[in-house]
């Protein structure tokens, strides 16, 4: 025990003091009750690549911002919180990327393979495979367009006709080339 003035004794206390206490509280006389609970979502990762793309590129970027303005829009109309967070972190995203975008011309009849070209190769075990080197948003492997940083696309630029690359986990002929 601790003494605390003339014939007073404290205990002894391991955590602050009820004053100091009050002083940490917070008032909620101006705080909205809700049922609601907003979980705070981590920002989209920006890649830390330039940020080439092509012209459809750009406008899917453009479209994809108009989108999400106007479902920011109906969320803050009808006061969706939840919907207002998602849509926030979207367009941050999508303004980000809109504002890095550096558009890249196809070159006209290339001679080897470039940004916004669409290459042929043709694999050890006879497949053809076709991809169009594009930016990384606009990339869908699954449609034939391969993002300029990914491995293939990486093999891929500045070959020829003919060239044999390493695409994954086999070689391929470089078949064709075109803009």
């Amino acid at each position: 025990m601790l003494e605390a003035g003339p014939g007073k004794i404290l205990p002894k206390r391991s955590h602050p003091a009820p004053a100091a206490l009050k002083m940490r509280q917070m008032s909620r006389a101006f705080v909205k009750e809700t049922d609601e609970t907003v979980e705070e979502l981590p920002e989209r990762a920006i890649s830390p690549h330039p940020n080439f793309v092509t012209v459809e590129g750009l406008a899917l970027i453009e479209a994809n911002l108009a989108r999400l303005q106007q479902e920011h829009a109906a969320a803050q109309a009808a006061g969706e919180r939840a919907a207002l967070a998602k849509l926030g972190r979207e367009l941050r995203y999508w303004t980000s990327r809109r504002t890095t975008a550096q558009v890249i011309a196809p070159p006209s009849n290339p001679a080897e393979v470039q940004f916004g070209c669409t290459v042929t190769i043709l694999r050890e075990d006879g497949r053809r495979q076709t991809y169009r080197i594009v930016g990384e948003d606009e990339a869908d492997p699954s449609r034939g367009t391969i993002s300029y940083v990914s491995p293939v696309a990486r093999a891929l630029t500045g070959r020829k006709l003919g060239d044999v690359v390493r695409a994954g986990t086999s070689d391929a002929e470089v078949v064709e080339i075109r803009s």
